[in-house]
C-alpha cells in the first residue's frame, strides 16, 4: 500500500469520528428549531442556524467534509468509505455516553450488523491500495449519479409522512451524499489540470446541489426521527452506494474468487437487514431529546 493511500485512510478515520459527532450536534439543534419545509428549503433551513448546537454541528461537519475530500483525493473510494463506514460502531457509544440518547438493544444490534456488513465489504476489496483509482468513464459516472439523485428524490417523497418518515428521509439524505461523494472522487481526477479546470467543471455544480439537498433533507429527518436510527440509515445509504461506485464507476477490482463473491453478497445482506432492523419497531418519528 502506497504512503499516499495510507495517509488517505488516516484522514478517513478522522472523518468517521468527526462525522458522528457532527451528526449528533446537528440533531440536537434541529429538534429545537422550527420545522424544515422541503417545499421551501432555503428559507426554512436558515432558521436552523439560530441554534448554537446546529451551528456547532455544521462547523464539525464542514471539517469532516474537508477531511473526506482529502481522503478521496489520496485513496480509492471504496477503501475510504469502508473506513468511514466502520465509524458506525462509534455511533451508539457516542450517542449513549456523550449525548445522553436512549439507545435501545434493537439499535445496538442494528448498528453493529451494519458495521459488520460494511467490514465484510472492505474485506473483499483487494488490489486497490496501490493508487488513488480516480480515473472514470463519463458513460458510467453520469448514469450512476443520475440514478442516485432520482432515487434520493423518490425516497424523500415517500418519507413525507408515516411512522418511518424520519429514517426514509435519512436514507434520502444518504443517497444525495453518495451522489456528491462519487462526484467529488471524479473531480479529484482533474486536480492536475489546474484550479480553473476544477472550478469550471460541471461536477462542482453537481456536488453543491447534491450536498445542499442532502443537508436540507437530513435536517428534516432529525426533526421527525430518532437520532440513532436516522443517523445509522443515513450513513448506511451514503457508504453502501459510494463503496459500490468503486468498481462500477472507477473500475476498482471485484473479488476474483468464489469466497470473495460469497462474502460480498453476505455483506450486502447484513447491511440491508441492519437498515430494516435499526428503525424503532413501531414509530420512528419521535424526536429523541438530548440530555
Amino acid at each position: 500500500m502506497s504512503l499516499s493511500v495510507e495517509l488517505g485512510l488516516l484522514l478517513a478515520l478522522a472523518t468517521a469520528f468527526a462525522s458522528v459527532v457532527g451528526f449528533l450536534y446537528k440533531h440536537r439543534g434541529a429538534v429545537e428549531s422550527p420545522p424544515v419545509e422541503l417545499r421551501r428549503p432555503i428559507r426554512t433551513s436558515l432558521a436552523l442556524f439560530r441554534s448554537g448546537w446546529y451551528v456547532l454541528g455544521i462547523v464539525i461537519a464542514t471539517g469532516s467534509w474537508g477531511l473526506h475530500v482529502g481522503a478521496l483525493a489520496l485513496a480509492p473510494i471504496s477503501l475510504v468509505q469502508s473506513v468511514i463506514a466502520g465509524g458506525l460502531v462509534l455511533l451508539t457509544v457516542t450517542a449513549d455516553r456523550l449525548f445522553a440518547h436512549r439507545v435501545t438493544r434493537r439499535e445496538w444490534i442494528g448498528v453493529g450488523m451494519a458495521a459488520l456488513g460494511l467490514a465484510f465489504l472492505a474485506a473483499t476489496i483487494g488490489g486497490t491500495g496501490d493508487s488513488a483509482h480516480s480515473s472514470y468513464d463519463v458513460d458510467r459516472l453520469v448514469p450512476w449519479v443520475g440514478a442516485l439523485t432520482v432515487a434520493a428524490i423518490a425516497v424523500a417523497i415517500a418519507g413525507r409522512a408515516g411512522p418511518h418518515a424520519g429514517v426514509l428521509l435519512g436514507a434520502s439524505a444518504g443517497l444525495f451524499w453518495a451522489a456528491s461523494d462519487t462526484s467529488i472522487k471524479a473531480l479529484s481526477d482533474h486536480l492536475g489540470d489546474g484550479a480553473g479546470a476544477v472550478l469550471g467543471s460541471p461536477l462542482v455544480a453537481v456536488i453543491a446541489l447534491a450536498s445542499f439537498a442532502g443537508l436540507v433533507v437530513s435536517a428534516r429527518s432529525f426533526q421527525i426521527g430518532k437520532a440513532v436510527p436516522v443517523i445509522a440509515v443515513t450513513s448506511v445509504a451514503a457508504n453502501l452506494f459510494t463503496i459500490t461506485a468503486g468498481p462500477v464507476v472507477f473500475g476498482e477490482p471485484m473479488p476474483d474468487t468464489s469466497l470473495g463473491v460469497v462474502i460480498r453478497v453476505l455483506a450486502f445482506a447484513l447491511v440491508i437487514s441492519a437498515a430494516a432492523l435499526t428503525p424503532a419497531p413501531v414509530r420512528a418519528a419521535e424526536p429523541d431529546p438530548a440530555g
